[in-house]
């Protein structure tokens, strides 16, 4: 099975990337991931129906050049250089491209463009970046374009066609294909996409059916494949044994940062009972409530004789997870854990802590840490309504200052980076 160029954007146009743009465009979260998935394959679609265009292929060789990847919305609005491309592809097609995402996303023509712009960048630097990987030239990166002729069609979210967003001839004889309807005991009837019929009385429908399963069974499994991607960026559920694309959870220990962000605990093994003074408590036995609990015993806070003696270790959440791109609503499930902390704090009334939020270093600066600020304000006033609001001495978003992970890095490794963490505080 040929790449789906599809794999290598996803990367690109993460959740934070989405939050983003619905804040700048003045749009629901819903409605930019609508377009997202109505726009991707209209633009592979593009580049397949231009796969031998010199202009086309020398934007894709010159991505890695154009600035695009460290701020893909903002570095892609009223770019010159995405302009031309999207001249070459779409031609006197654009508009009736932005206005049917528009319609169908239930989103302003204004932001459809702006997303247009988006997705295009996202696209010419994946592919460019996996030409430059495994040494493809201009003639590599033309086949692996071609091959996409084949199933972009099929990536398309009900409700749009290829037709609908004006490019239903991109693609000769595959627009023209027969569909074959067979009812039982009665003539096989083909139908022409263009209109006409030929009614075949051969009912063998074995011998006829068999040899081209895999021409429709193929397709449909990409759709599948891209309807779970849609839905992993929309909800973001993962289990908490894995790292998540848009959570707060984090299960693993953190490398040592900087400043006010240092040496942070982590999580493994099972749910198990944790004693808070004869209360129990469900948790990780090595997580945060237990850590948390056990330097309380040991008058590790008591001792402590100022803030800088405490700001060094971090206790990172690791069962609350905030909705894709949310800093308001939990993932179901994720109230325990504050509701933990809550508890630990009427058991040490005189211990005070501080939340803070952190992101990787993909997408906007600013945004991630208005995000990770917003966050971080949202468990502070949860703790604050479960009484125990005078024990939080602050609440702050780092966005990305303390990532140390490279935006290039895979997103399995950029996990690390994105935490919400709490430290006792004087």
């Amino acid at each position: 099975m040929s790449l789906n160029i599809l794999d290598l954007i996803k990367g690109q146009l993460g959740p934070a990337l989405v939050s983003q743009a619905a804040t700048q465009l003045g749009e629901s979260e819903s409605g930019i991931s609508k377009a997202i998935s109505g726009l991707l394959p209209a633009v592979v679609g593009g580049l397949a129906n231009n796969a031998s265009n010199p202009s086309v292929l020398d934007a894709i060789t010159g991505s890695s050049n154009s600035g695009l990847l460290g701020n893909l919305l903002g570095g892609s609005s009223n770019n010159t250089f995405i302009s031309s491309v999207l001249s070459s592809v779409f031609g006197d097609k654009v508009a009736g491209v932005v206005n049917a995402v528009a319609s169908y996303a239930g989103i302003g023509n204004a932001s459809s463009s702006s997303l247009l712009n988006m997705v295009t960048g996202a696209t010419l630097v994946s592919v460019g970046k996996y030409a430059a990987d495994n040494n493809l030239d201009k003639s590599g990166i033309s086949s692996l374009l071609e091959d996409q002729k084949g199933i972009v069609s099929t990536l398309l979210p009900a409700g749009l066609s290829m037709a609908s967003l004006g490019l239903g001839d991109w693609f000769g004889d595959r627009g023209t294909e027969k569909v074959t309807v067979t009812s039982y005991d009665e003539p096989k009837v083909e139908v022409n996409r263009g209109g006409a019929t030929h009614v075949n009385v051969d009912r063998d429908d074995n011998n006829n059916g068999g040899g081209s399963i895999w021409k429709w069974l193929l397709p449909l499994l990409l759709l599948l494949l891209l309807g779970w991607f849609l839905w992993k960026q929309c909800t973001n559920k993962e289990t908490t044994a894995t790292t998540e694309t848009d959570s707060t959870a984090y299960v693993e220990d953190s490398a040592a940062v900087i400043g006010d962000t240092a040496t942070v605990t982590g999580t493994s093994g099972e749910v198990t009972d944790i004693d808070l003074n004869g209360t129990t408590l469900k948790g990780y036995a090595n997580g945060m409530e237990a850590s948390m609990i056990n330097f309380l015993k040991s008058d590790g806070y008591k001792n402590a004789t100022d803030d800088a003696a405490l700001k060094e270790t971090w206790y990172s959440f690791d069962n609350v997870n905030f909705q894709m791109g949310s800093a308001t609503a939990l993932e179901p499930g994720s109230e325990g854990q504050i509701q933990n902390l809550a508890a630990i704090l009427k058991a040490y009334p005189d211990a005070k802590i501080k939340i803070g939020g952190y992101t990787d270093k993909t997408g906007d600066a600013a945004a991630n840490k208005k995000l990770s600020q917003q966050r971080a304000d949202f468990i502070k006033a949860e703790l604050g309504k479960l009484g125990v609001g005078a024990q939080v001495t602050g609440a702050e978003g780092y966005g990305s200052e303390f990532a140390t992970v490279p935006a290039e890095a895979s997103d399995a490794e950029r996990a690390m980076d994105r935490k919400m963490a709490v430290r006792f505080a004087k």
